[in-house]
């Protein structure tokens, strides 16, 4: 389809981007302060062991300017977004700055404002290219990407598989060495064979609203399928869709995974992991330092981490998107908005916010980061950034539409039934299909 080679084309960018940087960064001033002394702004931000530590940055933009922050909500992604369109209805717009996400981002540009305006092109020049470009909608640059670039790869429990009767038991059962899997049928087969329920699970994964739909849309890629053909009819209720969400099924069938996966999201699987109780977790790079911290990790020091798994088409391929900061139109103090929305996406904070894990959107801050880690001898950091860096090869974006997430709150609940066994695959597909074509009708395309 006609938008899916164009996300393809970003993810190709985004990856370029981050191995080989994109050019000299601008040497002009990138500043965009001020004296806001008596303003307060309120925000509302995405909550989340992996997005606070950068709000701790938010005191020295308060020093520098004077102003203050008021942070009014801050809530996971889906609740988050639930809030902001709740807001749009009512007309309750008149806070400030705001969460953004690429994939939810098309529908949020009733609220949001241009920030060309109010953010220097010097600025905007030290950010890739492609992320500015996935950033503008309709001509509009509606967020400025935070060091929050996603792109999935597997961590695992390192002495899993350094245990000697493991590795002869798993050979034994199913012909081949017990390694990191290269594909998605052997991610399922050791997470099988290391599954201990009520105790220990093979590996999770979000179950519900766009979070399940956006990783069934990554194997569906990888199985050769796509979502919808150049006249957006949908059609991953294809043979690669249904092998997809089988393995879903599969998966949930045999206790592999937790019994209340389809009520998790993200930080459901973050925590999940670093419990202990998990072997492995297809999971973003922003939970990378997390998982590897004694104080609030239980595997600390037992994570690796590795590149995300091929599907039946012999593709790797990473389903994609970044967060960032936006500004309402109904905002009265659009300076000092734009000024903490320059701050908390600026060199310094996106170096901040990258040295845990986040993968930076800003190309000089790759640099600094690569050399940060050489100069530390930090292994796993290193092979974080190794492992992110290849991903990111394989990185695509959703369908740039503001119909995304509306189409995956159709989808879903049929994803579920497949999985608790209520529906088959094909059932489960067909049906989705069937809902999403409606409304894609309904809507003209």
């Amino acid at each position: 389809m006609k938008s899916e080679s164009r996300a393809f084309l970003l993810g190709t960018a985004m990856s370029a981007v981050i191995l080989f940087g994109a050019g000299t960064a601008a040497q002009a001033k990138d500043e965009v302060m001020g004296d806001f002394s008596g303003v307060t702004l309120k925000a509302k931000f995405i909550g989340g062991n992996q997005y606070e530590p950068l709000y701790s940055r938010i005191t020295d933009w308060e020093k520098a300017t004077g102003g203050k922050v008021e942070i009014i909500s801050k809530k996971s992604h889906f609740e988050i977004d639930k809030e902001i369109k709740s807001d749009i209805a009512a007309g309750s717009t008149d806070w400030c700055v705001g969460y953004n996400h690429v994939s939810f981002a098309p529908q949020y540009t009733s609220l949001y404002t241009d920030l060309k305006p109010y953010i220097p092109q010097d600025t905007l020049d030290k950010f890739s290219p492609a992320l500015i470009d996935a950033a503008t909608i309709n001509g509009e640059l509606q967020m400025l990407p935070r060091a929050q670039f996603d792109v999935s790869a597997l961590y695992y429990r390192k002495s899993l598989y350094a245990d000697p009767a493991k590795q002869k038991a798993f050979k034994e059962k199913y012909g081949y060495d017990l390694t990191p899997p290269e594909t998605f049928d052997q991610f399922k087969d050791q997470a099988i064979f290391f599954a201990d329920p009520p105790n220990f699970y093979g590996t999770q994964y979000a179950g519900k609203e766009e979070a399940v739909v956006g990783r069934f849309y990554e194997l569906l890629v990888a199985n050769g399928g796509q979502m919808f053909d150049e006249d957006w009819k949908p059609t991953f209720n294809s043979e690669a869709g249904q092998q997809a969400l089988q393995w879903f099924v599969d998966l949930y069938k045999a206790k592999a995974v937790p019994p209340g996966v389809l009520s998790y999201v993200w930080d459901d699987l973050g925590s999940g992991f670093a419990s202990g109780s998990v072997a492995l977790d297809l999971d973003w790079p922003g939970w990378a330092g997390y998982f590897n911290d004694p104080k609030q990790s239980k595997i600390a020091g037992d994570v690796g981490v590795v590149v995300q798994p091929k599907g039946s088409s012999g593709k790797r391929t990473g389903w994609s998107g970044m967060h960032g900061f936006s500004m309402t139109k109904d905002c009265d103090q659009k300076e000092a908005a734009a000024s903490l929305i320059w701050f908390l996406t600026n060199h310094d904070s996106q170096l901040f916010e990258a040295s845990k894990g986040p993968l930076p959107t800003r190309t000089q801050v790759w640099d600094d980061l690569i050399a940060q880690v050489k100069e530390s001898g930090d292994g796993y950091r290193a092979e974080v950034l190794s492992a992110f860096q290849e991903a990111s090869k394989h990185a695509f974006a959703v369908p740039k539409f503001p119909e995304w997430v509306e189409s995956t709150n159709l989808i879903y609940p049929e994803l579920q039934a497949a999985i608790v066994g209520d529906k088959t695959a094909k059932q489960a597909l067909d049906e989705a299909a069937q809902r999403v074509g409606d409304m894609m009708a309904d809507y003209g395309y």
